[in-house]
């Protein structure tokens, strides 16, 4: 297997997983506008490219951690995208969160070239994406999978190859509905309870053993309760999501009633200055109609 890989995305999450690819000892080339960034993985052992063809070249692995279809699809099929200058037989992995439709255009963009895609977008944020143990769902043909499946558990601790190009991103939108959803019904509930005056982080102990826990409830009360919302998953990022959930269902005769609430919701807070919150944040949507603020309880 090949211990030459590109990565394109230098973000929240893109980062951290770039530097869990150095340390198991993969030689990692990596881009992005974020200059900053890219001497940051430089300095732990990576290289930096001045161009998205210079990663190609230097690669046998590219892989994407971008914010949208529109950037994967730039940076992959544009006019200097990785396309025109990676090899026969190397691979792509989009680790994006995108469009199924978008995923399977470029797949088969890049198939024509005789160049293989994965979809293969993660799920768990962050703390995760630094510590290497993120989900990962993919889509794509089993023999590639297979051949790059050591890069991809150097990221993450489960990794799951689901179906065809296509699935992993179908999964990934799965993946949203079940935890944006699962934050917004949290948030009620803790709203719910701080304007009643009870001890929410009481509550929170309360419940958490029971079938109300979740990995979800677990990872965002503390936070909540903090006043912490640094972003892990942002809510525009989420936004992006959940707006591709909607588009996908709709396509396919699915309706989500749930969450398209949920994505008025995710546009009343951008409107409302908190783009770039922790979706953890979606509390604050529901705090700001019930005119009450969920914090721990200060004792007297």
């Amino acid at each position: 297997m090949t211990k030459r890989v590109g990565f394109i995305g230098l973000g929240i999450m893109g980062k951290p997983m770039t530097l869990n690819l150095l340390k198991a000892g993969f030689e990692v080339t990596v881009y992005d506008i974020n200059k900053a960034a890219v001497e940051e993985v430089k300095a732990a052992g990576g290289f930096g490219a001045e161009s998205l063809a210079e990663v190609a070249v230097n690669s046998d692995v590219m892989i994407t951690m971008l914010p949208a279809s529109h950037h994967v699809k730039s940076v992959v099929l544009g006019e200097e995208g990785l396309i025109h200058s990676a090899k026969e037989g190397s691979v792509v992995i989009d680790m994006s969160s995108i469009s199924p439709v978008a995923s399977k255009e470029i797949a088969a963009e890049l198939a024509q070239r005789g160049i293989y895609m994965l979809d293969a977008p993660v799920s768990g944020g962050e703390p995760k994406a630094i510590d290497g143990t993120l989900a990962i769902m993919v889509g794509g043909n089993e023999h590639v999978f297979e051949s790059v499946s050591p890069i991809l558990h150097a990221m993450g601790t489960e990794v799951t190859l689901v179906g065809d190009n296509g699935s992993g991103v179908t999964a990934k939108l799965a993946n949203q509905v079940i935890v944006n959803l699962n934050i917004a019904a949290m948030s009620e509930a803790l709203v719910l309870a701080a304007k009643a005056g009870i001890d929410v982080e009481k509550m929170y102990q309360a419940i958490r053993g029971g079938l109300a826990g979740s990995a979800v409830l677990d990872a965002k009360v503390p936070l909540i309760l903090d006043r912490n919302f640094v972003a892990g998953g942002r809510i525009d990022i989420n936004l992006k999501d959940m707006t591709n959930v909607m588009e996908t269902a709709h396509d396919i005769g699915v309706p989500l009633p749930l969450s398209s609430q949920l994505v008025e919701i995710f546009h009343a807070l951008k409107v409302d200055g908190k783009a770039s919150d922790d979706h953890g944040g979606i509390v604050q949507y529901y705090e700001k109609l019930a005119n009450v603020e969920v914090k721990k309880k200060v004792e007297a």
